[in-house]
């Protein structure tokens, strides 16, 4: 058994160590344009099945051959490559999960289903943390209810210590972070599939201490393909994007002035993409390293038996001074890991493209990273 993981950055890091404690893989090839880094993460898992190697993902025909002969391939690399990586996968006959966080590219991933069918493969996208783990979290409530009113999912990474002037820091791809700012967020109302503007529905939340005072407001991406697969069994279903307190404020000031505009700007003679360089100013702004936190809360409203029933799961994950992972990186990389070695050990059987929320088994799933140390807590309120 292979497994190739693609990138290895922050989330690609985390995806690796995570399958190096697994039995069963003969190879893990951690890919990367930067041979370097692919190096300085395989000395650093100390684990002789880890091989580095140089790929530009953007050379189809490399990623191909590099494919080739892989049980599954695992994307840790911005979005935007990701459908050229799916159909690369299906070209070679190679089993496929990414991060996702962009709708426009998954629905062209979902629209392979027939070519992945016709080669036995199967494609699943969104596989992080949010779209991701709170998919299969949905899933999983929603069959201990009847009917179904209401879900509300709940998710933010954010520094264990501020700092202004956006109480954040950078945890995964800014690129990423961006995109959920500025795409309209699909939510479910009334049985009706409705586009909202992120940014917007501004509310306040609450978890344990230290983390009594916190805000949500509705982002892209991180419901993924709820709204479509849900909208037969559930009236009302949203995401929203933990943080700060203000951060949404700023935000919104950001965005209304251009700052993650995608249309050039000539300036002194020179062509500035604005969202280009806010990413990049974030990214040299925003790259404090220090201990962060992940929060998480799915509420489904329903019935059960003709009475009122609420399930919630709930996860608060930190940093891990033992490993250095941080908790975006643990909450986003072990998720996609345990369905690749799912996908590799054919606890997943389903083949084509399909949502995870169809395809992946939510208890062996969520037993596995309950296995990894992700403290998930389930919760049910009657009446």
């Amino acid at each position: 058994m292979r497994i190739l993981v693609l990138g290895a950055g922050m989330m690609g890091r985390a995806i690796a160590y995570d399958l190096t404690r697994r039995v069963g893989i003969d190879e893990i090839i951690l890919a990367d344009r930067d041979r370097t880094l692919a190096e300085e993460v395989t000395d650093w898992l100390r684990d002789r099945r880890v091989t580095p190697r140089h790929l530009d993902v953007s050379a189809p025909r490399a990623v191909r051959e590099t494919m080739k002969g892989c049980t599954v391939a695992v994307s840790a690399v911005p979005y935007f490559f990701n459908l050229s990586l799916a159909k690369a996968a299906i070209e070679s006959k190679t089993h496929f999960c990414d991060l996702g966080g962009n709708n426009r590219i998954v629905a062209g991933e979902l629209a392979l289903d027939s070519m992945a069918k016709g080669e036995g493969v199967t494609v699943i996208p969104d596989c992080g943390l949010a779209p991701g783990l709170v998919n299969i979290l949905t899933a999983a409530a929603i069959e201990d209810l009847e009917t179904v009113d209401q879900v509300t999912i709940r998710v933010g990474g954010l520094p264990q210590h501020p700092h202004p002037p956006l109480d954040y820091q950078i945890v995964f791809s800014p690129h990423g972070l961006v995109n959920e700012y500025m795409e309209p967020a699909t939510i479910l109302r009334n049985g009706e599939i409705i586009e909202v503007p992120s940014l917007t529905g501004h509310e306040e939340i609450s978890f344990s201490a230290p983390y009594e005072h916190l805000e949500a407001f509705h982002t892209s991406g991180g419901s993924s393909t709820l709204p479509q697969t849900m909208h037969d069994r559930v009236q009302n279903l949203d995401y929203k994007t933990i943080r700060y307190p203000g951060h949404m404020e700023k935000a919104s000031a950001m965005a209304e002035l251009g700052f993650f505009d995608t249309v050039p700007r000539s300036i002194d003679g020179i062509d500035v993409v604005p969202r280009e360089l806010a990413v990049h100013l974030l990214t040299e702004n925003l790259s404090y390293n220090e201990p962060d936190v992940v929060l998480l809360r799915v509420n489904a409203f329903g019935t059960f038996e003709g009475r009122p029933r609420e399930v919630r799961y709930q996860m608060i994950d930190r940093y891990d001074k033992e490993t250095g992972l941080s908790a975006m990186m643990r909450t986003t990389g072990f998720p996609i890991a345990q369905i690749a070695y799912m996908l590799a050990t054919e606890h997943i059987s389903q083949r084509g493209s399909l949502p995870q929320e169809v395809c992946v088994p939510s208890q062996p799933f969520l037993a596995g990273l309950r296995e990894r140390g992700l403290a998930i807590e389930k919760t049910v309120h009657e009446g």
